[in-house]
Order: C-alpha cells, then structure tokens, then sequence
C-alpha cells in the first residue's frame, strides 16, 4: 500500500484552522453571562418592538408578567416562549406582599400561573415579587422561586434614556441580574441601547435561570 504524502503547507493549514476552531470554542464559552428582565408587561406595542430588537440582536431575556396583561395579549406571551425568552409570573395585578394579605397574593401567583400555563403548555417556576416582597414558604406551598435583582436603573421613574444607559452600563458585571420594565419607550429604547453596548464588551445575555443554576 502506497501512503499519503502530505506538504507542509497543507499541514501548516489544517493545523491553522483547528487552532481557530479551538480558540473561537473558548472564546463562546468563556464570554461573561449577563440577565436582562423586563416586569409589568406585556404591553401591547412596547413589549412588540422590544421583541424585534433582541431578536435582531440574538438576545435572550426573561419576562416577568401581569396576570391580566398576559391574558389581554397572549400572542405576546406565545411570542416570548417561542423565542426563547423566559416567562415568569409577576402576580395578576401587581398586588404587594404585606402582613395581612398573604392568601390574596398567593391566588394572584396561582391564577397567573393558570393563565401562563394555558398560554405556553409550561408551569410556570419563577416569579418577580412586586417591590420584592416575598414568603420564603411559597417555595415548599407552590413550588415558585423568586427571582430578584443586582442592577436596578429605576426606568420606570425616568424617561432620560442616556442616563438610564449609564445607570446600567457602569454597574454590569458577569452574572448581573438588570432590572427594567416593557411598558415605557424609553425603557425599551434603553434597554437595545444596552444590549449593543455590553455585547460589545463581550457580554452574553441569557434568561436568568442560566444566571442562577448554571
């Protein structure tokens, strides 16, 4: 049997293009993991425009939505899982947790994971406590997990776009959990800004359950 004989500069040319391979591997797995969540949506067009950005962008985020929004625009929430975003349950109404209404937000958890589950065919885990009031025995009761916050921007009281930028940009770090809202333009328009400045830096965002179990 007669071999092969192989030049050097086709040996120096694979070699060249598996190092590539390699080091483009490493450079995906190593790229830091950031969340984006959005709360108190969807909104009819905020919530739309939002969705084509990080579609544009290949970015993924988590929602965490309204009982009663999900139900008046379910082909949002259809989108969203579809997609690949994360859904999560931010009650039915936006009630707050306090000492004596804790059956009331337990339902309002119930219903609007009804409402999800109907929507999307998944049970719903993970939810966004209003104002981040919370009942560490709804863990065990309802098997719900609360998902909170590292970077806070307050866009919900702000329409200054630049400065809701900055806010997030300058606090990021690997693993940071940013929280924002669908329901104003400002946010939405600062949150793409956002998404294209920190992919930039390397960034990679994900939903937020590969922040905390990953």
């Amino acid at each position: 049997m007669f071999g092969m004989m192989i030049h050097k500069e086709e040996l120096e040319e694979a070699s060249s293009y598996i190092t590539d391979v390699i080091y483009k591997e490493e450079e995906l797995e190593d790229s830091p993991k950031i969340a984006l969540t959005f709360d108190d949506g969807p909104h009819p067009y905020y919530t739309e425009q939002l969705l084509d950005g990080l579609k544009e962008r290949g970015a993924k985020a988590s929602f965490f939505v309204l009982g009663k929004q999900a139900q008046e625009y379910p082909d949002l929430i259809k989108r969203m899982q579809e997609e690949g975003h994360l859904v999560g349950n931010h009650t039915y109404s936006h009630i707050q947790l306090g000492q004596s209404n804790r059956e009331a937000f337990k339902e309002e958890l119930i219903k609007t994971s009804e409402v999800l589950t109907e929507l999307t065919g998944e049970e719903t885990q993970y939810v966004r406590p209003p104002y981040g009031s919370w009942d560490k025995s709804f863990e065990t009761e309802l098997m719900m997990f609360p998902v909170l916050w590292t970077v806070d921007p307050m866009d919900w009281c702000s329409d200054d776009v630049t400065s809701i930028v900055g806010r997030v940009t300058k606090k990021s770090r690997e693993n940071s959990i940013i929280l924002m809202h669908d329901e104003y333009k400002s946010s939405v328009t600062a949150a793409l800004q956002i998404v294209d400045i920190l992919q930039e830096q390397g960034y990679e965002f994900v939903t937020v359950d590969e922040i905390l179990f990953d």
